[in-house]
This record gives C-alpha cells, sequence and structure tokens, in this order.
C-alpha cells in the first residue's frame, strides 16, 4: 500500500500566506507613497565666538534664555527638504528680520541685529515639503513644528551710591523690577566687568576701611544667572579672589571677550620701574592656584583686548602696539605710530575706532578695519571720552566733551551717534558742563544708552574716617544718578529727535549692562 505526500505542508502554506501578505502590504505603501513624513529633529543654536551649543526644546533647555551672542538658530531635518517650501512657510513672532543658509539637511537663520531682550518668540514651520515628494509631485508635507525662545532680561549692574548699598555692586533686573546687592559691605568696588555668559563679574575692590585705592585687589562674584548651555546657576553673591596685592599694585585691568583671560596693569610697591601688563587665566577659584605672567614689552599706557582674545592693543609712546597675549610681548604684531589710542574695536574685529592726538591740541576720531581703510570722522577741540559701536548697525555711539567759550577751562560732554557708511553725525544729548566722569554703556541689542551724572562734593571732607566714594579723577561723590536713552537707527532722524533720556529710580554710577 502506497501513500501520496502532500505537495504542501502546513509550515509551507503559513510561509506562503505571510509573503502575499507582506507582498500586498507593500503594494499598498507603494501606491499610498511615503506615510512616514519629514519632521525637524533639532532646533539648535551657534554661538557667535565658540562652538554650537544645544538648546533644543527636547528638554528643559527650552526655559533657558539666549543673549545677543546667539544670532543663529538650526533646524535639522530627518530628511532633505524642498528648500523654497520651507523658506516660505517660516514663521517668527514676533518677527525677526534674518538670512536663511542650507547645508544639506540644515537650515541656519541668522538675525540680521540681535534678538531684543526681554521678550518671547514663536517659531513656527507647517505646510513644507520635502525634496523628493516636491520631486515626486506629491501633496505630502512635514509634521508641524513649534517652539519659542526667550532673550534674556534687560538687566543693569551699578556701584551704589545709597547709604545701603555704598561702594558695593548692585545689580537692577529692568525687565522685572528687581534689585540685587552682590557684594559685601567690607569692599568698595572700583570698577568691574561682566563675563561674556553672564554668570560672573570680575571686579577690583579695595578694603572699605582702606581709603587707598593702590590697595586693590580682583575678585569675581556670581549673578545667579546661567548660561543657556549650562543646567543649573550658582546661588548669587558668591566672592573668589583673584589676584592679591601683595607684591604688586592692581591697576587698570580687561577681561578678554571670550572670557578666558584677564589682563592686568601691575607696578610693584618697591620698585617704580617695574611696571607693566601681566595676564592670567580668568577661570580661578582662589588667588595662587594659577601665578599671573609678565607681559614683557615697552612701558605702555592704555590698554584693550583685541575681540579675538588673542592679543592686546597697548598705547606705546606716540602710537598704538598690538601685542600677543603671551609671555614674550617684545615683537608687535602690528603697530599704528600715527594713533595714540584705541577706542573700541567692533565686535567681529573688523573695525576700530582709533584715536590721533595732533599737534595744535586737538584730536581726531578714525575708522580704521583690517583692510588698511583708515577714514577720519571727527576732530574736537575736547575730549573723546568713550566709543561702542553698534551690534545691531553700522552706527558708532561716542561720548565727547566740546570746549565752553569763557575765562577757565571748561568742558560740556554730549552723545553723538556717528553712520559708519555715510559718515553722517546725530547728536543725541548734551550733558550739563564739567560732567568729566560720565560713564555710558550700549545695550547688548543696541536699543538703550545707560549713563550716569555723578555729583561731586563741593566741600572738603573733614574727616579722616569718612567712608567716600570718589570718581576716577579723585573727585568725592555726594550722589549720583542713572538714566536710560532709547535707540533707533540714525537713518530715521525724525524719530530718533523725539527719543528723550529716562531717569532710572536708582542711586549710583559706573552703569553697565549685564550681556
Amino acid at each position: 500500500m502506497t501513500t501520496k505526500k502532500a505537495f504542501f505542508q502546513p509550515l509551507d502554506r503559513v510561509a506562503i500566506a505571510l509573503m502575499l501578505l507582506l507582498i500586498a502590504i507593500i503594494g499598498l505603501l507603494i501606491l499610498q507613497g511615503d506615510a512616514v513624513k519629514a519632521n525637524v529633529r533639532e532646533f539648535t543654536w551657534k554661538h557667535v565666538q565658540t562652538e554650537e551649543r544645544d538648546i533644543s526644546t527636547n528638554d528643559t533647555s527650552q526655559d533657558k534664555k539666549i543673549g545677543a551672542e546667539y544670532k543663529t538658530f538650526i533646524l535639522t531635518f530627518s530628511r532633505p527638504m524642498d528648500t523654497k517650501s520651507v523658506e516660505e512657510n517660516l514663521k517668527i513672532e514676533p518677527p525677526l528680520a534674518g538670512t536663511i543658509s542650507w547645508a544639506g539637511r540644515r537650515m541656519g537663520y541668522t538675525f540680521i541685529t540681535p534678538a531684543p531682550y526681554g521678550t518671547t518668540y514663536k517659531v513656527q514651520l507647517k505646510d513644507a515639503k520635502d525634496k523628493f515628494a516636491a520631486q515626486g509631485g506629491r501633496k505630502s508635507v512635514m509634521q508641524p513644528f513649534t517652539t519659542t525662545f526667550s532673550t534674556r532680561d534687560r538687566i543693569l549692574l551699578y556701584i551704589g551710591a545709597e547709604q545701603e548699598d555704598q561702594g558695593r555692586l548692585v545689580l537692577y533686573n529692568l525687565t522685572q523690577e528687581q534689585k540685587k546687592i552682590l557684594t559685601p559691605k567690607d569692599l568698595v568696588v572700583l570698577d568691574f566687568q561682566p563675563f561674556p555668559d553672564g554668570e560672573k563679574i570680575l571686579f577690583s575692590a579695595r578694603p572699605a576701611n582702606n581709603q587707598d585705592i593702590l590697595s586693590a585687589q580682583l575678585y569675581k562674584v556670581t549673578t545667579g544667572f546661567a548660561a543657556p548651555y549650562h543646567q543649573n546657576a550658582e546661588s548669587a553673591s558668591k566672592v573668589d579672589l583673584i589676584l592679591d596685592n601683595k607684591e604688586y599694585q592692581n591697576l587698570k585691568f580687561d577681561l578678554s571677550p571670550d572670557g578666558q583671560t584677564i589682563v592686568v596693569q601691575r607696578g610693584n610697591k618697591n620698585n617704580p620701574n617695574d611696571f607693566g601688563l601681566w595676564f592670567i587665566p580668568a577661570n580661578l577659584d582662589n588667588a595662587g592656584k594659577n601665578a599671573p605672567q609678565r607681559l614683557q614689552s615697552q612701558p605702555g599706557g592704555d590698554f584693550m583686548i583685541t575681540p579675538d582674545s588673542k592679543a592686546v592693543a597697548v598705547a606705546q609712546g606716540q602710537g598704538t602696539a598690538i601685542l600677543p597675549l603671551q609671555a614674550d610681548g617684545t615683537k608687535p604684531l602690528d603697530f599704528f605710530p600715527q594713533f595714540g589710542l584705541v577706542q573700541a574695536f567692533s565686535p567681529d574685529g573688523s573695525q576700530a575706532a582709533m584715536v590721533k592726538f595732533n599737534t595744535d591740541y586737538t584730536r581726531d576720531l578714525f575708522l580704521v578695519t583690517n583692510q588698511g581703510v583708515q577714514k577720519k570722522l571727527l576732530t574736537t577741540k575736547g575730549s573723546i571720552v568713550n566709543c561702542q559701536f553698534d551690534t545691531a548697525s553700522p552706527t558708532l555711539y561716542c561720548l565727547l566733551t566740546q570746549l565752553l567759550p569763557g575765562e577757565y577751562y571748561q568742558e560740556q560732554p554730549y552723545l553723538v551717534a556717528i553712520d559708519l557708511k555715510t559718515g553722517k553725525q546725530k547728536p543725541l544729548l548734551v550733558l550739563p558742563p564739567d560732567q568729566r566722569n560720565v560713564k555710558m554703556s550700549l545695550s547688548p541689542d543696541g536699543l538703550g544708552l545707560l549713563f550716569d551724572q555723578v555729583v561731586p562734593q563741593t566741600t572738603p571732607v573733614t574727616s579722616p574716617d569718612a567712608q567716600v566714594l570718589t570718581t576716577e579723577d579723585g573727585e568725592v561723590i555726594t550722589t549720583s544718578s542713572l538714566w536710560l536713552m532709547p535707540l533707533l537707527p540714525i537713518i530715521d532722524a525724525q524719530e530718533a529727535t523725539e527719543l528723550k533720556p529716562e531717569q532710572l529710580p536708582l542711586v549710583g554710577f559706573h552703569p553697565r549692562w549685564l550681556p
């Protein structure tokens, strides 16, 4: 007896059925098109000076606030996109003008001007197509993407002149109207400079019981704010000593734009001929961990670190030398014999505002570029006190003085905006005469100018133990007011003339914006 074997075994039938099912599903997918929509995988920011920092909306970093150092956000897509459809459908509210660039699946949006501080923005992208869907004539669109970001609060710093904060470093949040005293009572702050991330402040201070400004030491103090790429902020008012004055007196100082290096002008207490510039890493927790290094070079005067943080511009003789930030600075990188002072560098380092001292006692202000162009902006018989480049437009804001007619020498300060393309000058504000110690500070978003008005004491101090505040010229300060001047592009002259300074409800001097 013979048996007939079945052509298909049960396992074969199951396998064939599954294959037919998969073929049917694949066919349906082909007929239907791409079922997985394109999407935004990452939303990141690009730092102006350092590497790209991830401030993705996928985690708690959405609550981080960015400053003017972040001008480009980047969208990374899951697949190549139809660039035109993306650019047409990208919306930012409130609007922020910018330019778009592409690199494969990454799209960068760069603001033309810094985003105004104290504002929350919404970024929205929908109805954009991926590249292959558009080429195939299909209407498949990407998954809608929405995120928000905020700019930092408008925050200023100043040295207090009231009884509770006299000589102390004060932080005031204009957006939230909150005041915070950062330094202790036993220190009198002489000068200060914020770190670029806004987390700390570098400052020089003398003991409250010692009126000698040459007893200053360098410190840093925390603000209580965190940079966008840091998870948590240190508590405010934490003070660390950076540089003592045991052997050398600490005079002027400057902090590099990248926040990594401090340059200090120092003089030996026992040898007046031992005078010059020193540099030291800024990331020290306590004095003495990394000794400062002497910058070997010819003696110099005023100085300023260059925007690339690799060199320092020093007034030497009748000119200005650009010295490398290294122990051997005897060979300048460049030398400008006709200019005796650098007033300001543009943020990108392509331009500098430099002062020429003339034999007839006048001063010329020049715009000097890295292409060798030297353009005279103005000539004055008074002083060129300070200049700052606007980050939002080709404008240079300057604090100048003019000589007043009369028997006695008297200077009157005034603020002026200079259009660097046309050379056009527009006076913004005339200040009271004899305000020689006015300090000004341009906001990071270019929308406000801070300045102070110091009221000096006219009668001499009779008590040797009296705790007094003094200006850089040694005048005793009775009180001082702080003012905020709103700014608009000087192209619109009519609107600019309507802007008036506003006195802030603060008593202090030497104001500066937090970056």
